[in-house]
C-alpha cells in the first residue's frame, strides 16, 4: 500500500513520524512543483495521499467523489484511491479541528469566534464553527476593509479566537498578529501552528491565564481519520491522544536551569546519550559566538554585554526542536530568556544544596555572593519550569529522576 503527503515544500513535515505510529506502511514525501500535479494525480503512483499547502484545492477536480466536509469547505487534505481507480477526497482537517475543540472543552455554540486569517485553513475553522452553531464568526484579515488588525478593537467582546495564520511560526518565532489583553471575555485561544509548540499568541493567553491549545492535536487527530480513510481500519477513541503524547515527546526541547555549578551540563549530556539526542550548551554557543571563553568575556567586557549575548544565544537554542538544553545559571533573569526557552520545552529545575555547587571558572559564584544570588533567582527557577529534581551526588540517579519526571522510559 502506497500512502505519503504531497506538498511543494515538505522539509519540516511531521507527517511521517505521525504515521509511523499509525501502521505498518511507507509514508513518502512528494515535493511536487505546480507543472507536476497534472501528471503526479494522473500517475496512479500512489493508493492513498494527504494533501497540504498549496495543492489543497489544486486537487479537488481529481476527484471523483467528496465527503461532505470537503464539499462544503471546498478543498480536500486526504486522497484515497478507490476499487475502481477513481479518487475519493475528504477534509480530515474538519474532524481534526474538531477533536482540538472538543478535547480542550472549547464549547463554541452561541459565541462569538474571532478567526485570524482568510486562508485554507481559515475556511475549515469557519465551516466547523458555523456546523457547531457558534452565535458569530468574524474572520479578520489585512486584506479586509471592515474587519482587519488596526480596528480588531470592536470585537473585544470576543469568546474565543483561533489564529490560521502562519505569523508566529518557526523560524519567526515571537511574531504576534493581536493584543490579547484587549479580549477581556476571552474564554479560550488556539493556533494552528505546533512548531514551536508554544507561539507567543499562546504565549500571551497562558500569562493571562486563558486556555490555550495549539495546532499539533489537530495534526494528529486529521491524520488518524485519514489512516483509516487509507487503510479501513478503524482506532479506539483514545489513539489521538497517545500519538499526540509520544509525538510532543520527541519535536519537544529538554531544557534544564539551576544554579552554577548545579550539575546541567553533565546531567545534560547522560540524557542526551539516553535519548539519542543532540545536547546543546547555551554557554558554548556563547563562547562560540564570542570567540572567547565566558570568565574572559566578564573580565573585558562586563556582565551587561555577557547577558545581551547570552540572550542571543538562548533565543537560537529555543527555536530548536528534540534537544537537550543546559543553560547558563543566571539565563532565566531577562523575561525573553523565558519566553524563548518555554516555547518549545519542557522545562526542568535542577536544584541543587547550595554548599555543594561547583565554582571553578564561574566569575559571579566566586563573588562570595553565592547565598544573595540563590534567593534571588530561586524564584525564577521556580516559575519558568515545570518541574523540580533533587540533584543527586550520582549523575546517573539524577537523569533517572529526570526521566520519571519526564514520562519517558
Amino acid at each position: 500500500m502506497r500512502f505519503g503527503l504531497l506538498g511543494r515544500k515538505l522539509g519540516h513535515s511531521y507527517s511521517p513520524q505521525i504515521h509511523k505510529f499509525l501502521g505498518d506502511y511507507e509514508y513518502p514525501l512528494y515535493e511536487k512543483e505546480p507543472h507536476e500535479i497534472d501528471s503526479f494525480m494522473k500517475s496512479g503512483e500512489f493508493d492513498g495521499i494527504n494533501v497540504t499547502i498549496p495543492y489543497k484545492e489544486t486537487v479537488v477536480p481529481y476527484m471523483s467523489s467528496l465527503s461532505d466536509a470537503a464539499k462544503k469547505i471546498g478543498s480536500v487534505n486526504t486522497v484515497t484511491r478507490l476499487p475502481d481507480g477513481t479518487l475519493f477526497g475528504d477534509n480530515t482537517d474538519y474532524y481534526g479541528f474538531s477533536f482540538l475543540l472538543d478535547s480542550n472543552g472549547f464549547n463554541i455554540e452561541n459565541q462569538k469566534v474571532l478567526v485570524l486569517g482568510n486562508g485554507g485553513a481559515s475556511k475549515t475553522v469557519v465551516c466547523v464553527c458555523h456546523d457547531r452553531k457558534a452565535k458569530e464568526v468574524t474572520v479578520i484579515s489585512r486584506s479586509s476593509p471592515t474587519d482587519n488588525y488596526n480596528n480588531i478593537s470592536k470585537h473585544a467582546d470576543a469568546d474565543y479566537i483561533i489564529n490560521t495564520t502562519p505569523v508566529g511560526m518557526y523560524p519567526n518565532n515571537g511574531e504576534r498578529l493581536i493584543d490579547l489583553s484587549l479580549f477581556k471575555n476571552c474564554k479560550g485561544v488556539a493556533d494552528l501552528i505546533y512548531n514551536p509548540s508554544k507561539t507567543q499568541f499562546l504565549l500571551d493567553a497562558e500569562n493571562l491565564g486563558i486556555p490555550q491549545a495549539n495546532g499539533l492535536i489537530m495534526l494528529c487527530a486529521q491524520a488518524v481519520k485519514a489512516a483509516e480513510n487509507f487503510t479501513g481500519n478503524k482506532y479506539e477513541s483514545g489513539k489521538t491522544l497517545e500519538v499526540l503524547s509520544a509525538l510532543e515527546k520527541q519535536m519537544k526541547n529538554i531544557v534544564l536551569v539551576g544554579m552554577p555549578g548545579c550539575g546541567k551540563s553533565t546531567a545534560g549530556k547522560l540524557l542526551a546519550q539516553k535519548l539519542g539526542r543532540d545536547f546543546v550548551d547555551t554557554d558554548i554557543l556563547i563562547e562560540g559566538n564570542e570567540k572567547k571563553p565566558i570568565p574572559q568575556i566578564f573580565e573585558e567586557m562586563g556582565e551587561e554585554y555577557f547577558r545581551n549575548a547570552e540572550a542571543q544565544a538562548v533565543a537560537a537554542a529555543g527555536k530548536m526542536s528534540g534537544k537537550i538544553i543546559a543553560t547558563g545559571g543566571g539565563a532565566i533573569l531577562k523575561s525573553e530568556n523565558k519566553t524563548a526557552l518555554r516555547q518549545n520545552a519542557t522545562v526542568v529545575f535542577l536544584h541543587r544544596d547550595i554548599n555543594t555547587l561547583a565554582t571553578d571558572g564561574r566569575p559571579l559564584s566566586k563573588s562570595g555572593k553565592l547565598n544573595e544570588m540563590y534567593e534571588a533567582r530561586l524564584p525564577h527557577y521556580k516559575a519558568v519550569s515545570d518541574f523540580t529534581v533533587e540533584v543527586a551526588s550520582d549523575p546517573v540517579i539524577t537523569v533517572e529522576r529526570m526521566m520519571k519526571g519526564l514520562d519517558l522510559k
